[in-house]
């Protein structure tokens, strides 16, 4: 059985943000302004554009995030400040970015595990979904990678199931992607496992290095320095085909574990921002993933750009969700006891 080593942080603490008081004209329910929506459109942004992001600094989701906001503010005409509030997954700065105003202002950048695979691991009341926001776009796939450290004698996942004992493993989080693939290899495998999570794979990457756990799963990018330098041993990667970038290591379902789990970004704007502010995003993220700077970004930290438009997005994600709680209910696996 797994059993989660932290007890989770409850997503439902964010205090209730203020409520934008707009006043409707009588015709249509648009807004009421002199100019209508060209007059809306270019007043749009009208100020320091705010992305906001739920994981700690340093890791996958924060090096995307921050690459799109230098790569998009000049297409946007404003400054896109990166802010850091990490904590239950980036549900709490979520929940946050979802009461703000819905007036373009302030985004989130969304992991799609938040949406797909946190749910299994938190009360209803808790989970995060799609409802309460916008999708502007979606962003890149990021593959997971089991690794140890590389003076750990467990080279493969026949080492570690030969081994007869139990074992510690890092994940980025509760309800993460890494948590998910982790707890489904060793279920399926047969080996007791521990899950020690964390808010992201920066300091899941610390824990492994320091041999503070036997394993840990995080994504590719932040692993790859790491397996270049020769301090992290790959052991598997969790996508369907081999990743490009690690030739030479199986995938969990080449070794027999049906464990096909990978990361997907997406970034967002409250519920009911206006159509125009919409508009004016998807052409500066656009134009953020059209920048040489970006594109070079995305092939050194090993991305996957996966560009889709809001719809494509949803239906994805939504996909996912179904497809990950068959697995957790076929193999008995609880993320996080609830």
């Amino acid at each position: 059985m797994f059993h989660s080593k932290f007890a989770r942080r409850s997503a439902s603490t964010m205090g209730a943000a203020a409520v934008l008081a707009l006043t409707l004209s009588a015709c249509g329910g648009n807004v009421a302004t002199s100019g209508g929506g060209s007059e809306q459109a270019s007043e749009f942004p009208s100020g320091p554009v705010t992305l906001t992001i739920g994981q700690d600094p340093g890791g996958s989701t924060d090096l995307i995030g921050r690459a799109i906001a230098e790569n998009a503010s000049d297409a946007l005409g404003a400054p896109m400040p990166v802010v850091n509030k990490p904590g239950a997954n980036g549900a709490l700065a979520t929940q946050e970015v979802a009461n703000a105003a819905p007036d373009g202002q302030t985004l989130i950048l969304l992991n799609a595990s938040l949406i797909a695979i946190t749910p299994l691991a938190v009360s209803e009341d808790e989970a995060v979904t799609l409802d309460d926001l916008e999708i502007i776009s979606g962003i890149s796939q990021d593959d997971y990678v089991l690794v140890a450290n590389a003076e750990s004698e467990y080279k493969t996942v026949e080492d570690i199931v030969a081994a007869d004992k139990a074992f510690n493993f890092a994940t980025t989080g509760v309800g993460t992607g890494s948590q998910l693939a982790q707890a489904l290899l060793f279920k399926q495998a047969g080996v007791e496992g521990t899950d020690v999570p964390f808010d992201g794979g920066s300091p899941a990457m610390t824990a492994i290095l320091g041999n503070q756990v036997d394993f840990a799963t995080i994504q590719l990018g932040e692993a790859m320095p790491q397996i270049e330098a020769g301090t992290l041993t790959p052991i598997v990667t969790f996508s369907e085909e081999r990743n490009q970038y690690l030739p030479d290591v199986p995938t969990a379902l080449e070794a027999g574990y049906d464990v096909p789990v990978s990361q997907y970004r997406a970034i967002a704007a409250p519920k009911d921002t206006p159509e125009p502010a919409l508009e004016k995003l998807r052409e500066a993220v656009s134009a953020a993933f059209e920048s040489e700077e970006y594109k070079t970004f995305n092939e050194e930290n090993l991305f996957t750009p996966h560009e889709v438009d809001g719809a494509q997005v949803t239906e994805e994600w939504t996909a996912n969700a179904a497809k990950y709680k068959e697995l957790v209910e076929k193999y008995d696996i609880n993320l996080g006891g609830k």
